[in-house]
Formats: C-alpha cells, structure tokens, sequence
C-alpha cells in the first residue's frame, strides 16, 4: 500500500505547513503586546510544528508490519512530547517569556489539526 503511505506523508507535510503559517500569524498578532509576547507566541505553535514534523518523519519513515509500524509510531509520540514539554520549559523557564502567549501559540497550533482533517481537500 505505497499510496497510503505517500497521502500520509503529503497529509503531514499540509500539517506542518499550515502550523508553521499558524506560528508566523500568531507571532504577529502577539507582536502588539511586544516583543517577548510575539516570541513568546511564535515559539508556543513553532515547537508544536516541530513536533508534529518529527512524528510523522518517524511513523511514516517506512513500510512494516503491523508491530514495526506501530512501534515506529509510538516512538514518534514519545519524542513528540519531549519536544513538546521541553520546547515549552524552555520557552517559560530558561527564555522567561510570558506563559500566555505561548500557550495561546501552542493551542493555535494544535488548532490546525482539526481543521486539517476536517477538510481533507
């Protein structure tokens, strides 16, 4: 089944593009508010595009078995939320910026998910 793989593969690069769009208009609608709030926002739905990209690298790498192919998809959600949780660390604890816009970021990211497989067009 090649083409399964290959509309999941174009399905989740649709996805990472249109966060990282998400990222770009979150970032700028933040911007008002300063800098570290556009930052802070841009980063919060940047590490979500990061981590949905790293996910589907991971489980749609290759063709397996059943156990292979969920094996592989399951350590992709794994490193899907350490980047998660540590992009998020990183933006509120080390950079110090502020807890709002990113999580509003983050939800805006996330966000794109259910339009996408809303309108698969």
């Amino acid at each position: 089944m090649l083409n399964s793989l290959a509309a999941g593969r174009h399905l989740a690069l649709r996805i990472v593009i249109a966060q990282l769009v998400v990222a770009v208009v979150a970032g700028l609608a933040f911007s008002l508010q300063g800098r570290p709030a556009a930052l802070a926002a841009f980063g919060g739905a940047l590490i979500v595009a990061i981590a949905t990209a790293l996910l589907a690298a991971r489980a749609f790498s290759a063709l397996g078995g059943a156990g292979a192919t969920f094996a592989r998809f399951l350590v992709g959600m794994i490193l899907r939320w350490i980047i998660l949780i540590g992009g998020l660390a990183l933006i509120l604890v080390h950079w110090k910026l502020p807890p709002l816009p990113a999580l509003t970021g983050l939800v805006a990211g996330y966000t794109v998910n259910v339009f996408a497989f809303r309108f698969k067009g």
